[in-house]
């Protein structure tokens, strides 16, 4: 059996890579295809055993540095794949992915990190961020994004399954696609973290610094309680705004992009980690966890299927500082049992995620063979 994976790009390695090593692991003779590859030679472990097969874009020079700002022709670019001797492909996709082309005697199994944002319910917020909501610019990045829903909506109708990656985002797929899918949660690396039960008298926020995360609220609610000390770890588009509003609360240290280990050591020892965005999932909240860390997070999204209320951790309704306060003082009168929070963790491991992919292709698999 000859079988193909999908990724959009390998740039950087986040959450949908780890997706896609976990699937890559599990099917190491397939051969791999991406509209472009800028992996640094340490980071190529996930597809170094594959052979690889990039897109025309791939083509542009120095198309690394400005490879999302060529979202028109990705949609074309996905479709110049050639699949016809292929019997299972596997895509992941938060944006195009999905929409490679396959016959009738292949299956294709789509694993749905996200209908894209930035084209459907969040479009007017993406827009704004971006100041594009105004003007001749404004007039085409509206139409961009409506030429890009038209395509994406065809898109989610080729895959034969999709899965998708929460409870969330299933509903996503339900009014973006009209059609049902399976609930895989993402891979999270538990044992690469250890449980820490002492904590350390500090607040942990840790992010890339892109609008959506909300990091601003967090560092705004901090600055309104000196006697708290916050910590914030990550990079980004954001980063001058954070600082300058952090620029006067001494009980705030910015440490910018921090490696795996200082990640991992501030994740064991904080009181907390606190998370303001409404994601897909939110792999950070879980890898808190993992070192029996409590989760203070906004209550939408996929962080409410991995943190239990109380148990876990505390939830604020709104994205506004003052909910974010008032979320402190709350966990602060409580107590939670690192060892549990452990436990939920593990709920969320990467040996369960390939289990249950893996018996999911078997099964669906053998359905498609039984079709024809």
């Amino acid at each position: 059996m000859k079988i193909a994976l999908i990724h959009e790009w390998f740039v950087v390695l986040a959450g949908a890579e780890n997706v896609f090593g976990e699937i890559s692991n599990l099917f190491p003779e397939a051969d791999v295809f991406s509209l472009i590859e800028y992996l640094s030679t340490k980071s190529q472990s996930i597809i170094s055993s594959h052979k690889l097969t990039t897109s025309f874009l791939q083509k542009f020079p120095n198309v690394k540095n400005f490879y999302q700002k060529l979202l028109v022709f990705m949609p074309y670019a996905i479709e110049t794949f050639d699949l016809r001797n292929y019997n299972l492909v596997i895509s992941d996709s938060h944006l195009v992915s999905k929409g490679v082309i396959t016959g009738p005697d292949t299956l294709h199994i789509s694993y749905i990190h996200s209908p894209p944002r930035y084209a459907w319910d969040l479009q007017a917020q993406y827009l704004k961020e971006a100041n594009l909501d105004k003007g001749v610019k404004g007039v085409i990045a509206r139409l961009i994004f409506h030429y890009l829903r038209i395509w994406d909506q065809v898109a989610g109708q080729r895959p034969d399954v999709l899965v998708a990656n929460s409870k969330y985002i299933a509903r996503r797929i339900q009014k973006v696609y009209r059609r049902d899918s399976h609930v895989i949660y993402p891979p999270v690396d538990v044992q690469k973290f250890n449980l820490q039960t002492v904590k350390q008298d500090f607040y942990l926020t840790a992010s890339r610094m892109v609008p959506y995360k909300r990091i601003d609220l967090i560092v705004e609610a901090f600055c309104q309680m000196p006697n708290r000390q916050l910590v914030v770890i990550g990079d980004g588009s954001e980063m001058s705004k954070i600082k300058q509003k952090a620029r006067n609360a001494k009980n705030i240290r910015i440490l910018g992009y921090q490696p795996f280990e200082v990640l991992k050591s501030y994740l064991e020892n904080a009181r907390a980690f606190i998370f303001a965005a409404e994601e897909d999932f939110g792999i950070l909240p879980v890898e808190a966890m993992s070192c029996g860390t409590p989760v203070i997070a906004y209550g939408r999204g996929g962080v409410t299927e991995s943190v239990v209320a109380d148990q876990t951790g505390v939830f604020f309704d709104y994205q506004n500082p003052k909910t974010i306060i008032d979320a402190v003082e709350y966990f602060e009168c409580n107590r939670f049992d690192p060892y549990l929070i452990r436990q939920q963790a593990e709920k969320f491991s990467a040996e369960r995620f390939r289990n249950q992919f893996s018996a999911l292709v078997d099964r669906e698999w053998e359905k498609f063979k039984r079709s024809y």
